[in-house]
């Protein structure tokens, strides 16, 4: 179940779930660290209706945790769902761990200290010059990573100089980690306005909810501002907005602005992955639950299941 932010996948799931046997497993690149709830709208433990949720809330907010790991992961979630004969239901909108999943990660050469040292040097004297460059050497990751993420610009630059070839392309000599599994990818899409006016809608509902205290909390705990979780969306502008740098309508305005640019960038990436079917209309729709039900009762009868 994949798409842009705020497209109702979520409730989607719980509907498919329900009916299907199913369990749910994250693909959201921040709801898999503890302590990080309301900015990424993760699912509360009294809204799952009792059906499983798997890789949330599993590693701490100082750890690394990539798309490799993910992918190592989530297979072997699903085998473990598969082993109870229920029906797995990958849910999220983070493109790299789908593909991670599904189509593989390349090795990668090891880190390059010196490199990194050189790089981050550029990225601490001039803002946005690693972006820059990345998106001459590697477009498809320079629109995939957003600008302020230095860590995975670092790495994408990382790769492209190590190997002379950029990180997106190492993709295509990659393997999927569950080669025998039958996938029916969803895709859930709205137009950008009403993505606009949900997005907006879900960043009132999250400060109303108490964001700033969840921030506060976790700074009060020890946890760096460093931390991977903190460079994401809405937390990162938190952040700067706790630090001074703008008041808090012109934060709230500016995360609904983000996470606009955020859900384009999720359907361009999205579009290019094959055998995507899509689906027009918000996931809690009652149309769009019977859309996909159908399309999901004719794949079940297909395989046997």
């Amino acid at each position: 179940m994949l798409g842009p932010t705020a497209t109702g996948k979520s409730a989607l799931a719980l509907r498919l779930a329900e009916r299907h046997g199913g369990e749910i497993v994250n693909c959201d690149s921040t709801a898999v660290y503890r302590g990080f709830d309301i900015g990424t709208d993760k699912v509360a433990p009294s809204a799952r209706r009792g059906i499983p949720h798997h890789l949330i809330d599993i590693v701490e907010p100082t750890e690394e945790y990539t798309a490799a790991h993910y992918a190592r992961d989530a297979a072997a979630t699903i085998r473990g769902i598969h082993q109870r004969r229920r029906l797995p239901i990958v849910v999220g909108g983070t493109g790299l761990y789908y593909r991670a999943l599904t189509r593989g990660l390349f090795p990668g050469p090891g880190r390059d200290e010196a490199l990194r040292r050189r790089l981050e040097s550029v990225a601490a004297r001039r803002e946005g010059a690693l972006h820059r460059m990345l998106g001459r050497v590697d477009p498809a990751s320079a629109r995939r990573i957003q600008p302020r993420d230095v860590k995975r610009i670092v790495r994408a630059l990382e790769v492209f100089f190590l190997t002379g070839r950029p990180l997106t392309s190492h993709f295509a000599d990659t393997v999927s980690l569950i080669p025998d599994v039958e996938i029916l990818a969803i895709g859930i899409r709205l137009p950008a306005l009403q993505i606009a006016e949900r997005v907006a809608r879900r960043v009132d509902e999250q400060f109303a909810g108490g964001l700033l205290d969840e921030i506060r909390a976790l700074l009060m705990q020890g946890i760096p501002e460093c931390a991977r979780p903190f460079g994401g969306l809405v937390y990162r502008q938190v952040l700067e907005h706790l630090h001074g740098e703008r008041d808090l309508e012109a934060t709230r305005a500016l995360i609904v602005q983000e996470n606009r640019r955020y859900a384009r960038r999720q359907l361009i990436w999205f579009r290019k992955e094959p055998s995507l079917v899509w689906f027009d209309g918000p996931g809690e729709s009652a149309p769009a639950i019977a859309a996909v039900n159908h399309v999901l009762d004719e794949r079940l009868r297909e395989i046997g299941r």
